[in-house]
């Protein structure tokens, strides 16, 4: 069995142990130069990396950026966290709930610092007031994601949609 036959069923398996998880697919890494990533490290930064988007949902549904702190560090954590400030000063949250991730990991730094990875992702965002849906949509975004390690897990260092 190849790597990412193993850790797309590795994170299958896991995320059926939490109910409703999304669908993901892990492509084979497609890396540019001479360092080699070893399989330990790839699905550390992936699960790490599905595990942001837990803090996400659940920070932008209750309007507490602190929520983003374990998850996200510099521009990807400043950004989340103006938005989230910005939706709380209208009175609205966002429900986010994600489907589906296509994810490959592209780049791994010579010096073990960073993972940038490329996310399709599918997912149902929702705009509330109150108890009102003021808006409900399906989107299919792509993200370019760099990772970097902290001391116990791979943060997002930068979480950026691509043009359409």
């Amino acid at each position: 069995m190849n790597r990412a036959l193993l850790l797309s069923c590795a994170l299958a398996v896991s995320s059926a142990a939490f109910g409703d998880q999304p669908q993901v697919h892990v492509e084979p890494p497609h890396l540019q130069g001479p360092l080699t990533l070893a399989q330990q490290t790839e699905t550390a930064a992936i699960r790490d990396y599905l595990e942001s988007w837990k803090s996400l949902q659940t920070a932008f549904d209750q309007n507490q950026a602190a929520l983003l702190d374990a998850d996200f560090v510099g521009t990807a954590h400043d950004k989340l966290t103006s938005a989230i400030d910005e939706q709380a000063k209208l009175g609205i949250h966002t429900r986010y709930q994600d489907r589906a991730h296509n994810v490959q990991i592209v780049f791994y730094s010579p010096d073990g610092l960073s993972i940038q990875l490329l996310d399709t992702v599918d997912y149902d965002a929702q705009i509330l007031k109150g108890g009102a849906v003021l808006t409900s949509q399906h989107v299919r975004r792509r993200y370019v994601v760099v990772l970097t390690p902290t001391q116990v897990r791979w943060a997002v260092r930068i979480f950026q949609e691509e043009p359409q």
